[in-house]
Formats: structure tokens, C-alpha cells, sequence
């Protein structure tokens, strides 16, 4: 008797301890990654976003804080086409997760859902940071994270076949949401489409794509090479035969050479959320979208 009690005591405590449904531990890239995984996957899954969007996701310091997050994560989900070059193959490697590395069910590229921009017809490292693959700021373009929804959606199920019903549910559920939302942001941004604009970098050009803005100059030299008076005053002068609407930068982004442009030029400088997190508003991804076509019109209306 007291052997059977002894049995159903320790078996009370298994099932007390053993949770109920565990997580899946997500190891996001970038916030917009960590907020979509969140979105689909619910209170089964644990996000963790490796960077900020006060941060610049090309240069990223692999962290022992990174590390750690990336030992225990069941999937990394990074945008990919090489904006992470610079430190994740190290994480990986550092790490030792074999879940996370590349070719495995772990490992998921956002940007192998979507058709890449600006993918270059040659490759000289003499013109800045040229992306071999295209132009990595995919998120900028609501309907590229429609794309990476799906697929990300598939991915996790197959990594945590128990609870993929949870995660179909989760999709299902953001991409109605999701899809109302892309037409409300399409009807209210009607009025941007041939809208010149200048940029800081080249992060936009989904954005641009999307929306129907036009490109007139960048504030980089070439890419990633900081902004030098020399240019500035080249664009300065290039504006006053062309003007633009507004010149936007990223939250990222040092505001000192849109706003040295914006006083003498007389155009507005806007900074947009970029991902979530970038501004006060941008607290999701609905968030970031909804900030993002707002702070466009009112530029466009100064």
C-alpha cells in the first residue's frame, strides 16, 4: 500500500512539474522577426530579438548575452541575404546549437520567401556594401511580411509538430488582420504615389516599391559610407533643380545629415520607425506600418 501511494506521489509530482505545452525558444534576428513569430505563435512560443531598432542590423557585437540565447533557441529567424553577415555565422558558430545552423529546420531566411530588389548584375566592393543577393531591408513592404508569414508559419510546425495546429490557428488568425490592414494603409497612402523623396541609405526600396515613391538621391555616398559634405552639397545642389517632398532616414540613422540638408534645401526630414521599436508608435507590427504611412502623409502635407 505504501509502495502504491509512494508511486502516486511521485507521479503527481512529474506531471506537476512537467509543463504543460513548452515553448518554442525563437532566437529573432531583428525585431520585426521576433514581433511576426510572436504574432503566429502565441504563448508557445518565446521571442528573443537580437538587435534594436536603434541598432544597425549590419554591424551587431556577438554578445555572451547573444550566446546564450542563441544555445538555447529551437529556431533563429534572420532576414538573411547576407544583413547578417557580419556576426551571426559567428553566434552559430560560438554557440554550438546545432539546431541553428545553416541547412537545417532550425535555421530560417525570411528573405528566401520574397522577390529581392536591387539584386546587382555585378559585384565590385569598389561601390560600398553591395548585398550579392539583393537589397536585404524586406520588411519595409507589409506584403513581403505576408510572404514570411506563411513560410515562417510552416517552419515552426515543423520544428514543433505538437502544437502545429496552434501555430495554423495563429496564422490564420494575423493573416486576416494582417490583410484588412495592408488595404486600409494602401487607401490612406493613395496620395504618396510619385512622391520624390531623398534617403539616408538604400533601406527603402520595398517601402518604395509598395508605395510608389520615387528615389531621387541617397544621402550615402555609396552604401554604408557615411554621408561626406562633399555629397551633401552635391545633393544640396541636385535638389534645387529637383526638388523632393521629404528626405527620410531610419531611427538607426544620424540625424545630423538629413536635417543639414532639410535646413538649406527647405524640405522636411522625417524619420521613420524602420522596424518595431523604431518609434513610440511602432510598437508592433500594425504599429510600424500604421506610424509609417502617417509620418509619409504628414510630410507630404508640410
Amino acid at each position: 500500500m505504501k509502495h502504491t501511494i509512494r508511486i502516486a506521489v511521485l507521479l503527481l509530482i512529474t506531471l506537476a512539474v512537467r509543463p504543460v505545452s513548452a515553448n518554442l525558444d525563437i532566437f529573432a534576428c531583428e525585431p520585426e522577426w521576433a514581433a511576426l513569430a510572436q504574432e503566429l505563435g502565441g504563448t508557445n512560443v518565446s521571442t528573443f530579438s537580437a538587435t534594436t531598432a536603434l541598432q544597425d542590423p549590419h554591424q551587431v557585437q556577438a554578445r555572451p548575452s547573444l550566446l546564450a540565447k542563441a544555445r538555447q533557441a529551437d529556431i533563429a529567424v534572420c532576414t538573411g541575404a547576407e544583413l547578417e553577415i557580419g556576426w551571426m555565422p559567428m553566434i552559430q558558430r560560438q554557440a554550438g546549437n546545432a539546431k541553428i545552423q545553416v541547412g537545417q529546420s532550425g535555421y530560417f531566411q525570411a528573405a528566401d520567401y520574397v522577390r529581392m530588389l536591387e539584386t546587382p548584375t555585378r559585384l565590385d566592393r569598389s561601390e560600398g556594401d553591395i548585398h550579392p543577393m539583393g537589397n536585404p531591408h524586406i520588411q519595409t513592404d507589409p506584403r513581403n511580411i505576408a510572404l514570411v508569414a506563411k513560410a515562417l508559419t510552416e517552419r515552426m510546425a515543423q520544428v514543433d509538430p505538437p502544437n502545429a495546429d496552434k501555430y495554423a490557428a495563429g496564422y490564420q488568425d494575423f493573416s486576416a488582420r494582417w490583410e484588412k490592414a495592408i488595404d486600409k494603409w494602401q487607401q490612406q497612402a493613395a496620395p504618396l504615389k510619385g512622391t520624390p523623396i531623398v534617403v539616408h541609405h538604400k533601406t527603402w526600396v520595398y517601402l518604395e516599391n509598395w508605395l510608389g515613391l520615387q528615389e531621387v538621391a541617397t544621402l550615402e555616398p555609396k552604401p554604408s559610407l557615411p554621408p561626406s559634405s562633399a555629397h551633401l552639397a552635391e545633393v544640396l545642389a541636385q535638389l534645387k533643380a529637383q526638388p523632393v517632398k521629404m528626405i527620410i532616414r531610419s531611427a538607426y540613422e544620424d540625424s545630423r545629415p538629413s536635417e543639414w540638408l532639410s535646413e538649406r534645401a527647405g524640405t522636411p526630414a522625417i524619420m521613420l520607425p524602420y522596424t518595431v521599436g523604431g518609434t513610440a508608435e511602432a510598437k508592433d507590427l500594425f504599429g510600424l506600418f500604421d506610424d509609417t504611412v502617417q509620418k509619409l502623409l504628414a510630410a507630404v502635407q508640410k
